[in-house]
């Protein structure tokens, strides 16, 4: 049995956990990795991409910036989140405003740190993250159209410091990033929808106030039909291998969401896209071992 106080540290550490989207970072550290095997760096041995001491800095620098920024996020959106994610803002009140600011400062700090473990310009690339993911949190956020650009460009970033490392400018690359670009721009333009209440009472100008609910969902409409281009692109033109099959996945689960969408009109309506499409990321991440699915076979073979 766990004393009162063990329990009581266990609840502060997934409150913090929840602050800072521990399984998002996650999601970010494995995607990192894999696009590094599987697209950045495929000409390279897995083992030397794996052990490659700066690769695991820069990753780490990411992660610490993400985490950092979902800290300052929770921070500026507290009254907000109270609104619309009740039982999850009672958990992260459980760490006080004060910790999660010295958390936020930390993570931050020993991200450049460890971007300065790889070079100068790593330090100034993790530097005006760190800015650009406060200066949306505090200004952008509140604001239509722009708010949700920067959030999905803030979301891909960590990505380009990778392929910036191997500089990798393979045409291929920018293709796989405009998918997940317009991926990212619907779960934020999702979210608008999914937290209207709360965006109202406390003035956040989002797309849906703005623009109105109808005209949000026409955005959504052309932002998945937009998806058909990278889509195409990367089954018919470019050698993906076997990850062709998670993008016609996609387009199936798409079609359902847009299906949906229409006949959305309220939270949990919007909820379920929501997850729609996270499941399309998550699917997406480690879809990313198919391009080689021989490499695959053969460590687990050796293995």
């Amino acid at each position: 049995m766990l004393s009162r106080r063990q329990k009581h540290i266990l609840l502060k550490f997934f409150s913090m956990f929840s602050v800072v989207r521990g399984y998002n970072v996650l999601i970010v550290i494995i995607a990192q990795y894999l696009s590094s095997v599987y697209i950045l760096a495929h000409d390279k041995p897995v083992r030397d991409v794996v052990l490659d001491l700066n690769l695991l800095m820069l990753v780490l620098a990411s992660a610490a910036t993400i985490a950092g920024g979902y800290i300052i996020n929770n921070f500026y959106d507290s009254e907000k989140d109270l609104i619309n994610r009740p039982q999850k803002s009672m958990l992260d009140r459980l760490v006080s405003q004060n910790t999660k600011l010295v958390f936020y400062f930390v993570l931050n700090f020993v991200a450049v740190i460890m971007a300065s473990y790889v070079s100068f310009r790593a330090v100034v690339f993790f530097s005006l993250y760190i800015f650009g993911i406060w200066f949306y949190s505090h200004k952008l956020k509140k604001m239509p159209v722009i708010g949700n650009l920067t959030s999905a460009i803030l979301t891909i970033t960590p990505f380009f410091a990778v392929f910036i490392y191997y500089k990798n400018f393979e045409t291929v690359i920018f293709v796989h990033a405009m998918f997940l670009f317009l991926i990212i721009s619907m779960r934020e333009l999702i979210k608008d929808l999914e937290n209207i209440k709360g965006d109202i009472a406390l003035n956040y100008k989002t797309i849906p106030i703005v623009y109105g609910e109808k005209y949000s969902k026409g955005m959504l409409t052309i932002l998945a039909v937009l998806t058909l281009l990278p889509s195409y692109l990367l089954i018919y033109r470019y050698n993906v291998g076997e990850m062709k099959y998670f993008f016609y996945l996609c387009m199936g689960l798409l079609f359902l969401l847009l299906l949906l969408l229409w006949k959305s009109n309220s939270k949990p309506h919007y909820l379920l896209l929501h997850n729609i499409l996270k499941v399309i990321i998550v699917l997406g991440v480690f879809s990313i071992v198919l391009i080689d699915i021989d490499l695959v076979l053969k460590h687990i073979y050796n293995g």
